[in-house]
């Protein structure tokens, strides 16, 4: 990761934009349905320290070289991180290619590498994000609160926000009806809905790429990862970064078992078929078990 991608909040900051023209209005228009109070500057004030005093980030549109580096030493002198545009070397941070909607905000970024591609991707992601999944995070912000006092487990307040996001109160909030969508929110909140864990099987045999969309899904989704040897790296790697792994001398059925009756989702990566005895000594125990070991190609 050449860069590190950060989400700066904007509420009651201050954002400046240095310069003037197409480049600078570009600027503007990306920014101006923030909450953020965006200052413009020109002329001798781009090159005065006290103009950049207080903001939290600067961006610099410069006719020329000179005027590109006066500004930044200005911003610099103010503890101001900036971006210049089209000058990538004089830039503390670039400005990628936003998916913005409310409070879901997704960024592309090439390091200033290409920003045409940047956005075509951009425009592929944000084909995929409808326009209601701001709502939706504003309905979980909402609950951010009573959720940790129901559910003070971390493992059971994912479960139970996973089993959300495909729930009734995510649909009325996606079709925008936040009052019926904070109303069934609280009614799935009171019966604990989604937090039983469960044990899921997924193929690990081949190459990553020829997981299925529902495969990896489920790795992404893990709280506990117990891979068989011989798995391929690329597949352990797009489970969460923060599920425990369990090497194959823990991962007996009755631990797997365990960990799931807590209210885990534990995830077997396996390079061929779970045994019968082993499928049906965890169902035996009342837990849910999903067996995922189709794969194209495989």
């Amino acid at each position: 990761m050449d860069a590190f991608p950060a989400f700066f909040p904007l509420a009651g900051r201050k954002l400046v934009i240095a310069g003037s023209g197409e480049a600078a209005e570009a600027k503007v228009r990306l920014l101006e349905s923030s909450p953020a109070q965006i200052v413009r500057i020109d002329g001798p004030a781009a090159f005065l320290a006290g103009s950049y005093r207080g903001a939290c980030l600067a961006f610099i549109a410069a006719p020329d070289d000179l005027y590109a580096q006066a500004a930044v030493s200005a911003a610099h002198a103010a503890h101001v991180p900036v971006n210049v545009v089209d000058r990538p070397a004089l830039c503390d941070f670039t400005t990628p290619a936003v998916i913005d909607r409310g409070e879901v905000v997704a960024a592309v970024g090439t390091g200033g590498a290409s920003p045409v591609l940047a956005t075509l991707l951009r425009h592929d992601i944000e084909a995929r994000i409808p326009e209601g999944a701001g709502r939706v995070a504003a309905l979980f912000r909402k609950f951010q609160d009573e959720v940790r006092r129901a559910l003070p487990q971390p493992h059971q307040r994912r479960a139970f926000l996973r089993a959300g996001l495909s729930g009734p109160a995510a649909e009325a909030a996606m079709a925008g009806d936040m009052e019926l969508a904070s109303e069934l929110f609280r009614e799935a909140l009171a019966k604990g809905e989604g937090t039983i864990g469960r044990i899921q099987f997924v193929a690990g045999r081949g190459p990553a790429d020829l997981l299925t969309l529902r495969a990896s899904r489920t790795l992404a989704a893990a709280d506990v990862l117990a891979p068989d040897p011989g798995v391929d790296p690329a597949i352990i790697g797009m489970a969460r970064r923060d599920a425990e792994r369990l090497g194959v001398e823990a991962a007996t059925p009755s631990r797997l078992v365990a960990l799931a009756q807590e209210g885990l989702r534990v995830v077997r990566v396996v390079t061929s078929a779970p045994r019968e005895v082993e499928l049906r000594s965890i169902a035996q125990a009342g837990v849910v078990v999903e067996v995922m070991l189709a794969a194209p190609g495989a």
